[in-house]
């Protein structure tokens, strides 16, 4: 088992807008400013110097956003960036017309201009915010923050509750920010990988606890393409929702997978003793290091507490019939060692030599980008089935808007409700979800760079 010490990477550490259409723009004298603009943080130790990002009142991460189930959450955002930008509250099941998405279901905001975005909280849970136009750079320079939707009844009793946004940064020798946001490389392979990990923009990120605190830990996987693999150590636990929606019962807690966007609420008691060190471990090829410490200072109770239940469930509708649901088929095509010879972009068939020049190289169904039909036009309240064939080299995070779903096992069972799901090469992975938010909604890779290379489609409910 590989030794884990405070701060230990098996990578190397710090190693070496399109124009848009001007929306219609509503302003609000009293709504709160979310203010994207250019700023710095001490992302690496004290000895680099601190890194110029962009982020949310020029912070990284950006304001934690709290509110209550049923409640509405008013921000207005206001874009000083050099480029055009827009918010994608990620995992809210929304108003269509709030969802963020440049050029689907608003026009960017310019830089200079400010956008008034209003809509209910039908569930409570962990989700966050990010933009959703150029989100490949805009991300990979800090901009996305957390937004958690308080239960209303039926909370967890813990000591601590703690947001730990964990993403990986492209930095180099002096700590800033790698330019190359357009490399064909990482397009076509997986995704933009940084070499320095941080959590809540951090890299030496602790909390001190004492012995057999309980927490809930509330972990976001906000990195352009990294898939985070992770486990405790002085810490024990279960996992009590996934992409914000309560699991039926909780589920002890072992080797956790984040893809990029994907959240895991923990309830999680710190079994380190008095003097100790309890960790957050992220594990991968060569070994493991630690990206969160909890040093143990003090005796919270002289024993652990009973298990915890549930968490209350949101109102989520059942799934109808399998048998009669609309069904639609998504096929995953190109990157390197794909095999893909071309696809449609724009209404005409382009080999990949050309496709690469327009910075394309993915497919869904031999299409790069949305066409002008949908995948699926499915009717209020229908059951929904999507077939989703992962026919390339390379792992895919499939992100849906406006709605959650289930996965339907081989032997028929269904998954707890995410809104994320990962991929693995060669694999086929079937859902189901009701259509029950009316709207055209995004279906892409959350893996950034392949997103922007060609894998995003939509559907359509009316």
């Amino acid at each position: 088992m590989t030794r884990i010490t405070r701060r230990q990477f098996h990578i190397s550490v710090l190693a070496a807008a399109a124009a848009a259409t001007l929306p219609t723009f509503v302003r609000s004298e009293t709504a709160p400013i979310l203010h994207a603009r250019e700023g710095s943080a001490r992302l690496a130790p004290a000895e680099y110097p601190e890194t110029r990002i962009w982020g949310y009142d020029g912070t990284v991460p950006g304001p934690v956003l709290r509110a209550r189930q049923g409640e509405r959450m008013t921000q207005s955002l206001r874009n000083d960036l050099p480029q055009a930008s827009s918010v994608h509250w990620h995992g809210i099941r929304i108003e269509n017309s709030m969802d963020g998405v440049a050029g689907l279901t608003q026009p960017a905001v310019a830089p200079g201009e400010e956008f008034l975005y209003d809509f209910a909280l039908p569930d409570a849970g962990t989700y966050w915010y990010h933009p959703h136009n150029r989100t490949y750079e805009q991300m990979a320079r800090g901009l996305y923050g957390a937004l958690i939707v308080e239960e209303n009844e039926g909370a967890p009793d813990v000591d601590l509750d703690e947001v730990l946004l964990i993403d990986d940064w492209r930095v180099t020798d002096d700590a800033q920010i790698a330019e190359g946001f357009g490399n064909m490389h990482d397009w076509a392979h997986a995704g933009r990988i940084g070499n320095w990990i941080t959590v809540n923009g951090n890299g030496v990120w602790s909390s001190e606890v004492a012995h057999h605190t309980r927490m809930r830990l509330r972990l976001v996987n906000t990195a352009n393409a990294r898939i985070f693999t992770l486990e405790g150590r002085g810490l024990e636990g279960w996992v009590v929702a996934l992409d914000g929606m309560p699991l039926e019962a909780p589920q002890p807690l072992g080797e956790l997978t984040l893809a990029p966007a994907q959240r895991a609420d923990l309830i999680i008691d710190v079994v380190a003793g008095e003097g100790e060190e309890a960790f957050l471990v992220s594990f991968e090829r060569d070994g493991g290091y630690a990206i969160a410490a909890f040093p143990v200072t003090g005796v919270a109770r002289q024993a652990r507490l009973s298990a915890p239940g549930a968490l209350p469930p949101n109102h989520v509708p059942f799934l109808g019939p399998l048998e009669t649901a609309a069904r639609a088929e998504l096929r995953m095509e190109g990157g390197a060692m794909g095999g893909m010879r071309g696809a449609m972009i724009g209404g005409r068939m382009m080999g990949m030599r050309d496709m690469a020049a327009e910075g394309k190289v993915w497919a869904f169904n031999g299409m790069a980008d949305m066409g002008d039909t949908p995948l699926l036009d499915a009717r209020m309240g229908e059951t929904v089935r999507i077939a989703m064939i992962n026919d390339t080299a390379w792992p895919h995070g499939m992100h849906l808007h406006g709605h959650h779903f289930r996965q339907i096992g081989v032997d028929g069972r269904l998954g707890p409700l995410r809104d994320t799901i990962l991929m693995n090469r060669g694999e086929t992975v079937e859902i189901a979800f009701v259509a029950d938010n009316p709207g055209d909604w995004l279906l892409h890779c959350h893996m950034l760079e392949h997103s922007a290379g060609g894998m995003m489609t939509w559907l359509r409910v009316t």
